[in-house]
């Protein structure tokens, strides 16, 4: 429960929450991932072609961001951007990530929503452009 309306984090609480995530993802960090949400979690993404549900830290960050979504094969060669904003009581994280794999190089971007319960993401929603070919 919110205060007078209150948002539940601050401007500055969602951007170093969000480039806490956007670093341990683009490292693989697991550990990090993982201890960033709550040991109960409402997980929802949206890839092209899927959509990935989780209820657990470990099902969102093992079966699903890292099981799936950036395989093992997959490095990220450098963050690209993030952006973050508060939206009355969750925080909203954008960012774009440059990513090389057996493939190719390519472009990924998320967009998230989540908000966040003692300093840990309870609810997340993620839609992401999927891997895009890019030159160079």
């Amino acid at each position: 429960m919110h205060v007078d309306g209150a948002p539940a984090v601050s401007a500055t609480a969602a951007r170093n929450f969000g480039n806490m995530f956007v670093e341990a993802l683009a490292a693989k960090d697991a550990a990090t991932l993982t201890a960033l949400f709550g040991d109960e979690v409402d997980f929802r993404g949206l890839t092209p072609g899927q959509v990935w549900e989780a209820h657990t830290a470990a099902g969102a960050v093992s079966e699903v961001i890292l099981g799936h979504w950036f395989e093992p094969t997959e490095v990220v060669e450098r963050v690209d951007g993030i952006e973050t904003s508060v939206v009355g009581d969750r925080c909203r994280l954008g960012f774009r990530l440059l990513v090389t794999s057996p493939a190719g190089r390519f472009v990924v971007e998320q967009q998230a929503f989540l908000e966040i319960t003692e300093g840990r993401i309870t609810w997340m929603r993620v839609l992401c452009s999927g891997f895009r070919p890019t030159a160079g």
